[in-house]
């Protein structure tokens, strides 16, 4: 195969604005601690004075056997902060949307809507689930139009989420207000000794840090900062500075960094918490921790031990981004308030929170030795494996019923975190040591602390489809939006789909490549580094 010289890419403006702003910070850095500011994000401290909006249970019906929710996307103005109208978006509101909840082996439907001005999409992040269902950016959903994916509840009982997923605009719908929980139940969960009244003693918690303007807009940045826009203020479901009255010996916090870009290390100063699920379900027994780092896209629930008449707050410390450049210029310095609760005079008795193992915890175990490729991921300033996203060309083709092992690693000092759509994948090493106890579930989404190598072991089950792909990408939004994405299918044995271009996404697409010319020079031959298990080359 001849390959042609890729033409020069002409620098973005932000591109030039981010080489100023890290221009800017190198002088700092080399004067010395002294002339480093403690925090060039910080964030304002609000008064705890209005009470935590808990969303509702979306509404559904069942029929012919199918579980079905409907959401619409929409306009609204929302407060913020108390007082100022603020334009949002959300999904049957005016910001966030509904929590949605079904069982493992439910069939489920969602009627999505999109009564916006711009075309948008939902994707069920975390969720295992056909590639056409999972609405990610091939899923689009035009002004006035209705989008109905279908498919199966056959995972553990987990917190997962959806927000919009439409290529190069991903900051922008979520930062708008456009996310929601979805919660899935099981039998260990049914079963479980844990807080389990929603919105009582089982409550969402979704942290999400914005710019507001002085005429009341959400503003995004486009100074060049990184890993993009860091609010000064932070909102949980929806209002800066939220109570909730606790009325039981133990309240579950279902966890979720919302956020574009912002990491937040989330704890109580004053006591310790039981972490008992990360992303995709429930750990083998809980962990008692200060904090929970929390990268955009992560989830964890987290027991908290309330004693009558007291008050507590949920606090971000500063947090530990690992080895970047300069952590006073990108949230690495800041600590503040998240979340006071207000314990009632009498509290209802809690067990210590404990379960058992799922009926379908021996189908659900990853194991390595099963793994039969590895593949290797490295994450640069805007690309992985050297190449930005292009809606027209698969990047990676994996076997169904394959076990894998991802080699992901971070090679700048700037954060990046790591998704893969439609698994939970384990942690197996970093560095080569075993992951810390706040890893040590199922995850679909990883912070990736600078030059170090994350192992993560993961299943491809139940889905093919020789066309439409799975994402993988970097869940600080403007990176995403800005090319830091690849494209996987998930094949039959024996199936003629290879990495490279494909004529069939760009027909399909009607050419969108998300920037670049899909009829082009290709560089590479697509696959990126990738091995066998046993260390033979591919490709």
């Amino acid at each position: 195969m001849t390959t042609r010289p890729t033409p020069a890419r002409r620098p973005t403006r932000r591109a030039v604005l981010r080489a100023t702003a890290l221009a800017a910070v190198v002088p700092l850095l080399a004067a010395g601690c002294g002339a480093i500011p403690g925090s060039v994000t910080s964030v304002d401290e609000p008064g705890f004075d209005r009470a935590l909006p808990i969303p509702p249970l979306a509404e559904s019906e069942v029929v012919d056997g199918v579980r079905t929710f409907r959401l619409t996307a929409q306009e609204g103005t929302t407060e913020l902060l108390p007082g100022t109208r603020t334009p949002t978006w959300g999904y049957d509101g005016p910001y966030l949307g509904p929590t949605l909840r079904a069982e493992r082996g439910e069939q489920v439907a969602v009627e999505v809507t999109n009564d916006l001005p711009e075309t948008t999409s939902v994707h069920w992040h975390g969720m295992h689930l056909p590639a056409a269902m999972d609405g990610g950016p091939h899923q689009a959903v035009e002004p006035g139009a209705t989008w109905r994916p279908t498919w199966t509840i056959d995972q553990p009982a987990a917190t997962l989420w959806y927000h919009p997923h439409p290529h190069g605009e991903t900051e922008k719908h979520v930062y708008r207000g456009l996310a929601g929980l979805f919660l899935l139940d099981d039998d260990a969960s049914r079963a479980a000794d844990l807080p389990r009244e929603y919105g009582v003693d089982d409550v969402p918690v979704v942290v999400q840090d914005k710019v507001i303007g002085d005429d009341g807009r959400l503003v995004l940045k486009d100074d060049g900062g990184e890993p993009g826009t860091l609010g000064s203020t932070v909102v949980t479901n929806g209002v800066a500075g939220a109570y909730q009255r606790v009325t039981t010996e133990r309240v579950r916090l279902r966890l979720l960094n919302g956020s574009t870009a912002r990491t937040y290390a989330l704890g109580f100063a004053d006591r310790r918490m039981d972490l008992v699920a990360t992303d995709g379900g429930l750990l083998e027994a809980p962990v008692r921790l200060d904090h929970v780092r929390l990268a955009p896209g992560e989830r964890a629930e987290v027991v908290v031990a309330m004693r009558p008449g007291e008050t507590t707050r949920l606090h971000s410390s500063e947090a530990d981004l690992g080895g970047v450049a300069a952590p006073f210029a990108m949230g690495g310095n800041d600590a503040f308030d998240v979340l006071e609760l207000r314990a009632a005079d009498e509290l209802a008795p809690s067990p210590e929170p404990s379960w058992g193992r799922s009926g379908h915890a021996a189908e659900d175990a990853l194991h390595e030795e099963d793994a039969t490729v590895t593949r290797t991921f490295d994450l640069d300033e805007r690309t992985i494996n050297g190449e930005r996203m292009d809606a027209g060309r698969i990047d990676e083709v994996a076997t169904v019923g394959s076990t894998e092992v991802w080699e992901v690693r971070n090679t700048i000092p700037m954060p990046h975190s790591f998704h893969v759509h439609d698994v939970q994948f384990r942690v197996l090493t970093i560095d080569g040591e075993a992951p810390p106890p706040r890893l040590a579930g199922p995850k679909d989404t990883v912070y990736l602390e600078p030059r170090r190598t994350y192992r993560l072991l993961m299943r491809f089950e139940d889905y093919t489809d020789d066309v439409l792909p799975y994402m993988y990408h970097c869940h600080m939004l403007l990176h995403e939006d800005e090319g830091m994405m690849g494209q996987l299918l998930v094949v039959e044995p024996g199936s003629g789909a290879r990495p490279g271009p494909s004529e069939a996404l760009s027909r399909r697409d009607g050419g969108h490549d998300g920037g670049h010319d899909a009829s082009g020079p290709v560089v590479g031959d697509g696959y990126g580094p990738r091995r066998s298990a046993v260390g033979h080359q591919h490709g």
